[in-house]
């Protein structure tokens, strides 16, 4: 049997607790570690970063987006995220990470 993540959060100062599930669980944690540092899918490998972000805007945190170039074989440009709600991670996370 697979285990979930599943972690409790809730906004601060006076948002109500609220259960994130799976990888939404696993991109919020990774969202509150890196502070003001922010996630991209470089640094923070996972499958759909963009969608992970999306159902947590949708649940209510604000996460912003920053374009950023990059070079390299691959020349292009990539999505920095950065978590500005203030975030408290009621319970830390129970099931596989």
């Amino acid at each position: 049997m697979t285990k979930r993540l599943i972690v409790t959060a809730r906004i601060l100062p006076d948002g109500a607790p609220t259960k994130i599930v799976g990888r939404d669980a696993w991109a919020l944690q990774n969202l509150v570690r890196a502070g003001e540092g922010g996630c991209t899918p470089i640094d923070h490998p996972g499958p759909r970063w963009s969608h992970y972000v999306f159902k947590l805007r949708r649940v209510g945190f604000t996460i912003q987006t920053l374009d950023e170039a990059h070079g390299g074989p691959f020349p292009g440009s990539h999505a920095r995220y950065v978590l500005r709600s203030d975030v408290e991670i009621v319970d830390g996370g129970k099931g596989a990470v």
